[in-house]
């Protein structure tokens, strides 16, 4: 079954509801898995190239919170803060009433970044030189 706009538009602010909160609480709570799942699908869904790393951090932030109880909030902040950046770099591909919902989401997304310490994204020779250090 295909998704209606409406559908799309439900999602979002549920997802952005979820981040508007305490982040580290919305870790916590069950069903973030499908939260994440369901995310991805919407994503992909889009089928826009613009999109692809949105699509790969956010299975990277699923893989991570699947494969730990203690997750690695560095790693965290950096994709949560990335999300937001990509996300709102799309929202110019949104119409109608969705646009305004990924602006708000994007903003959620950076809300929950600098929630968790981080306001910046680092360049990437900046992410490259600190996988070098934490791999010697």
């Amino acid at each position: 079954m295909e998704k209606t706009e409406v559908q799309h538009q439900v999602h979002l602010d549920s997802t952005t509801e979820l981040l508007g909160g305490s982040l580290t609480e919305a870790l916590a709570r069950a069903g973030l898995d499908n939260t994440l799942q369901q995310w991805i699908a919407d994503v992909k869904a889009l089928d826009n190239p613009e999109l692809h790393q949105v699509v790969v951090d956010l299975q990277d932030l699923k893989a991570h919170f699947g494969g730990t109880s203690n997750p690695d909030m560095q790693l965290v902040r950096k994709l949560l803060h990335r999300m937001g950046t990509n996300t709102d770099r799309a929202a110019v591909f949104a119409d109608g009433n969705t646009q305004p919902r990924v602006k708000a989401l994007s903003e959620a997304l950076l809300a929950a970044a600098k929630q968790l310490g981080h306001d910046e994204e680092n360049t990437p020779a900046e992410d490259l030189k600190a996988d070098s250090a934490s791999n010697s």
